[in-house]
């Protein structure tokens, strides 16, 4: 991919020297922010482009295992979404599912990026999903998809909750000291039904350590509202297919199950015995079943 002119030559400063595929990690300035992105795999015109989004709370790393296996045979960007990981947003803070969504189509027309498909984990299926209509996207993959309102009375407590914490200037630094130790980790991972590894659950504990990271967290449960895009499902049209956990503890398998009948061309499966993080628990499970999904999908003429 040829170089920009607004393309920072170094990855951002506060990467550690231990974070998973460092050395494709690099730092672009688009879209009144500076966005931490790894980029992989084959860029010749003939490989396709597939974008990869991870969830609210998470980073890049997500796809630590799986993105290398997709880059056998596609061109492979992940970005650090809206202020997490170790991207930074701009003073005005867009923290919108579809703000999210239009900087990040900005920041792809930015770099000339011809994003074919787009793979999303939890809330950022959710972000692939709006994408879909933004870009002319041939395909997008939602791996525990994050497509449900909170229920009942948590549909209007966490975003209330949420939105009062991102008003208070030492609350990222409070979510920090309370969240950022082993402990706290360990009962989130269990909460999910997650079965990680021992490096996965120290680089969420570098996360929860962030202050940015935790307020990047509390701005976007605070902004997110699915309401509007559940309710154009059924006019989203390209191929989409749904992976997620039996023991998923974060979002029911039945979310996915019943977004795949709202999608008019849409498959959900339930992986047996893996729960919410499905690209980090289950890369090589999932990596054939995303692989067979996207050959047949980008082989459609556009």
């Amino acid at each position: 991919m040829t170089a920009r002119p607004d393309l920072a030559p170094d990855r951002p400063a506060d990467l550690p020297q231990d974070w998973p595929h460092r050395a494709a990690s690099r730092r672009v300035i688009a879209a009144h922010q500076y966005w931490h992105v790894q980029d992989m795999g084959p860029k010749s015109g003939s490989a396709p482009t597939l974008l990869l989004i991870h969830g609210a709370g998470g980073s890049l790393h997500s796809w630590a295992d799986l993105a290398p296996m997709l880059a056998v045979h596609y061109h492979v960007i992940a970005v650090d979404v809206a202020g997490h990981g170790f991207s930074q947003k701009g003073r005005m803070a867009r923290a919108g599912l579809e703000d999210i969504a239009a900087d990040i189509a900005a920041l792809a027309a930015n770099q000339g990026w011809q994003v074919q498909a787009v793979i999303g984990h939890s809330a950022g299926a959710a972000i692939a999903l709006q994408l879909a209509e933004m870009l002319p996207l041939r395909a997008v993959v939602g791996l525990n998809a994050a497509l449900s309102q909170f229920e009942g009375m948590a549909g209007w407590l966490f975003p209330a909750m949420a939105k009062t914490l991102s008003l208070l200037p030492f609350a990222p630094h409070f979510g920090a000291k309370m969240l950022g130790t082993p402990a706290q980790i360990d009962r989130l991972l269990i909460q999910t039904g997650a079965q990680i590894s021992a490096d996965g659950r120290d680089q969420y504990l570098t996360l929860a350590r962030r202050p940015a990271h935790i307020g990047a967290t509390l701005d976007m449960m605070a902004a997110w509202d699915l309401r509007p895009l559940l309710g154009r499902l059924s006019q989203i049209s390209v191929p989409v297919l749904l992976l997620t956990g039996a023991r998923d503890g974060a979002v029911p398998p039945r979310v996915s199950v019943e977004a795949a009948r709202a999608l008019p061309h849409a498959t959900a499966h339930i992986i047996q015995s893996y729960g919410h993080l499905l690209p980090e628990e289950a890369a090589g499970t999932i990596a054939p079943l995303i692989l067979d999904f996207l050959k047949t999908a980008l082989a459609k003429a556009p």
